[in-house]
């Protein structure tokens, strides 16, 4: 499946693997932006929305091999070969499920707040409220929707970014398909261990990421590194962008990052 993209040119000649710039659960293209917008300046960088995400196609199934898949054919359809994968939560494992089928097209990986284990926990059943909540009410303006989810939702930042795709009445995300999937979203298949350079960035205030995921992180990125953003969430990127591109401009320019 090709998926729905937005493909930025280098500012700056160079000879560095293009980006690719993976968005998590609910969210689109336009999430990674702030990464983005400063790794464009040396790098040239292409946006993706998942599969039953944002202006890309729908599909029955959520798997990781599947979404890897579609990173692969956006790839060639591109033209691309090498490239360096950015993924954060569920475009993390997606980026990371790409090391299994195409291990030879990643130059470097980069994991914001997720790990390759199988979380076998509901974490979203009240933004899944939420979202019906706006439907069933029939808002057709961020605001009227942003109403219905406060009675729902009690952080602010995630009304936001929920809302950032909520368009003209209609949510961009395929809402019956990641209810009915949200297992395998939060599940995971071991992968053969990839030995290449990887970043795994978390935040120091975010469960996604524990001590007991260690071995079996390793298993799989036998080269990974952590790094931790001290007072951060699982959205680190969005709360701490700064911190993160640091991380992110050490490792992909080969420096210490912890």
């Amino acid at each position: 499946m090709k998926l729905n993209t937005r493909a930025q040119s280098a500012q700056q000649p160079n000879n560095n693997s293009p980006v690719v710039l993976i968005h998590g659960l609910f969210g689109s293209l336009d999430n990674l932006g702030v990464l983005a917008r400063d790794l464009v300046d040396d790098r040239d960088v292409l946006s993706v929305d998942m599969r039953n995400h944002g202006l890309s196609p729908r599909a029955d199934e959520m798997r990781y091999p599947a979404m890897a898949q579609d990173i692969i054919d956006t790839l060639d359809a591109h033209g691309v070969d090498k490239v360096t994968l950015i993924g954060h939560s569920m475009g993390g494992k997606a980026a990371m499920a790409v090391t299994a089928l195409a291990p030879e097209r990643i130059d470097k990986l980069v994991v914001i707040d997720m790990a390759p284990v199988d979380y076998d926990v509901r974490r979203h059943d009240e933004i899944f409220a939420a979202i019906r909540a706006v439907t069933e009410a029939g808002a057709e303006s961020r605001q009227a929707a942003a109403e219905v989810m406060r009675r729902h939702l009690d952080e602010e930042g995630v009304i936001q970014f929920l809302l950032k795709s909520f368009v003209d009445g209609a949510w961009r995300f395929n809402v019956p398909v990641l209810w009915d999937c949200y297992r395998q979203i939060t599940g995971w298949e071991t992968v053969p261990a990839w030995p290449h350079p990887a970043l795994f960035i978390r935040g120091g205030n975010s469960s996604y990421v524990s001590e007991s995921y260690r071995d079996a992180l390793l298993a799989q990125f036998p080269q990974a590194r952590a790094h931790v953003i001290a007072g951060a969430g699982h959205w680190v990127h969005a709360e701490k962008p700064q911190a993160v591109l640091r991380a992110i401009r050490r490792f992909l320019d080969g420096g210490v990052t912890d």
